[in-house]
Order: C-alpha cells, then sequence, then structure tokens
C-alpha cells in the first residue's frame, strides 16, 4: 500500500545572517552536510539558501512524521540541487529507499519556505 505524506515549513532569514558567531557555526556544522553548506556559502548571501534547506529539513521531517518515521534527523537528510538547479532530497539511512520524495524551495527577502511530499511504501 502506497502512503502519502506531507510537510510544509517556514523560516525567517535573519536566523541565518550571524556569519561570525562560533555558536551559528557549531549549529551549521550539527545541521548541514558538507555539501550543503558548500553549496549555500557559494552563494554572495548564504543566508536565504541555509534558510531555505533548513525549512526543506523540516518539511521532509513532518512529512516522514506524518508517514511514521520518526528516527531520521537533520544530519542524515541532505538537500542539493541537479544540474537544473532542481532541489533534491537524499535521506543517509536504511528505512528511506521504498520514498519518492518531492522537495521545493522558494525565498523572499525575509522568509524561505518549503514544501514536501512523500509517496511510498512503508
Amino acid at each position: 500500500m502506497q502512503n502519502i505524506g506531507i510537510g510544509t515549513d517556514i523560516v525567517d532569514i535573519c536566523r541565518f545572517e550571524k556569519s561570525g558567531d562560533a555558536a551559528f557555526s557549531a549549529f551549521l556544522h550539527k545541521n548541514f552536510t558538507k555539501k550543503e553548506l558548500e553549496y549555500c556559502r557559494s552563494k554572495d548571501n548564504p543566508a536565504p539558501h541555509l534558510a531555505a534547506r533548513f525549512a526543506g529539513k523540516e518539511a521532509v521531517m513532518k512529512a516522514l512524521y506524518s508517514l511514521g518515521i520518526v528516527n531520521i534527523f537533520y544530519p542524515s537528510i541532505e538537500i542539493l540541487n541537479d544540474n537544473r538547479g532542481v532541489p533534491y532530497v537524499r535521506i543517509n539511512t536504511d528505512n528511506a529507499e521504498n520514498l519518492s520524495i518531492k522537495l521545493s524551495l522558494s525565498h523572499s527577502s525575509e522568509m524561505a519556505l518549503a514544501f514536501c511530499i512523500i509517496i511510498g511504501e512503508i
């Protein structure tokens, strides 16, 4: 039986504008993968991209939780972009091999938004 999980999240971009703060740096390294940080830091202003990815991780977690999958945490969720710039999700755990995950990210000057749909057999 296929199940569908959905999740969404919205984040203030200003939360991700603390580039020189040691505690913030520790937060980034705890919650983002090396590839995610490299991508975001390659941008002139990394904050909107960090915020969008964080919102994306939250949206993925909410969609997973709605399917009853609860033992996946931020470092296991990696949000990258394909060669067309479309975000995709890779979950680095054994419970996710039968899931199809679609994610949309967006941001304005102040807010970042993510919406996730997961279809899979659980």
